[in-house]
């Protein structure tokens, strides 16, 4: 199965919507009726349950040629989502082809020299807690906003972004004897494995400007990489006197404290 797929200004993969309803093998004559059912549905997205949001999951496609239908671009999240809850007999297909799509979206990353080095500051703010903890808050607040100001499945949703969960944290340290009680999931998972911490934050910060799951959690592998190779530790900053505080750009620890949502 094929479909055109292009890739927006901001690198980000879309199909059109005219495309995937000739691809779901749906009459024509339902296009109009279709599409604007689409837009106006509702779906489980990788931040919770919505509404498809106009430039963040799809966009009008202007055309210079005049077409009596309106067309427009669908992120692939989008139209997988659009696929799956059709009544197309090629659905299922459908969806895995735009899953595999989405898939080596997430983990192709691209970085130059500069880059490189931009993310080994980064991964070294990432040891601070206080940086940790407002990555954290700023994802919340990016996913509270696009879910009507309710943080209601937020745990449920990081859990299943993270791979990790509290229930799951207080099982493993209790195989090591050691109590959870009264521990926070950053705490327990400090204890257990303080470089995930640094994942963490990591995923938490690329969520937060918007960037896709896929790209958010490879980028938050490739953290845990790099601290490993720098051997880098966990630290309070709020701590006077810590001993084993790296070396760490000031201005990128603030800007990382304080950088706003990007626009889709």
């Amino acid at each position: 199965m094929e479909i055109a797929v292009f890739t927006s200004k901001k690198g980000t993969k879309v199909v059109t919507a005219m495309d995937l309803h000739q691809a779901l093998e749906l009459s024509n004559h339902h296009y109009g009726v279709n599409v604007r059912r689409w837009l106006k549905d509702v779906y489980q997205f990788q931040d919770g349950i919505r509404r498809p949001v106009v430039m963040k999951d799809y966009a009008i496609r202007r055309q210079k040629d005049a077409v009596v239908l309106e067309d427009y671009y669908l992120s692939i999240e989008l139209a997988k989502l659009i696929a799956l809850q059709s009544k197309s007999k090629v659905k299922l297909k459908l969806a895995r082809y735009l899953q595999e799509i989405e898939a080596s979206e997430g983990s192709q990353m691209p970085l130059d020299k500069e880059e490189v080095l931009n993310m080994i500051e980064l991964v070294k703010a990432m040891s601070m807690r206080s940086c940790q903890e407002s990555a954290e808050q700023r994802h919340m607040e990016v996913y509270a906003a696009r879910n009507g100001n309710s943080t209601g499945n937020w745990w449920n949703y990081r859990s299943s972004l993270m791979g990790f969960n509290a229930e799951d944290l207080r099982t493993r340290l209790e195989t090591k004897g050691v109590s959870s009680k009264g521990k926070t999931q950053r705490q327990m998972l400090q204890y257990l494995d303080p470089l995930e911490t640094i994942r963490a934050a990591i995923v938490d910060h690329f969520m937060a400007l918007g960037k896709t799951a896929g790209f958010s959690r490879a980028m938050g592998d490739l953290a845990k990489n790099l601290a490993t190779q720098l051997e880098l530790e966990i630290f309070d900053d709020r701590l006077a006197g810590n001993m084993f505080a790296p070396e760490i750009n000031t201005a990128l620890v603030q800007q990382v404290k304080t950088l706003q949502r990007e626009r889709a």
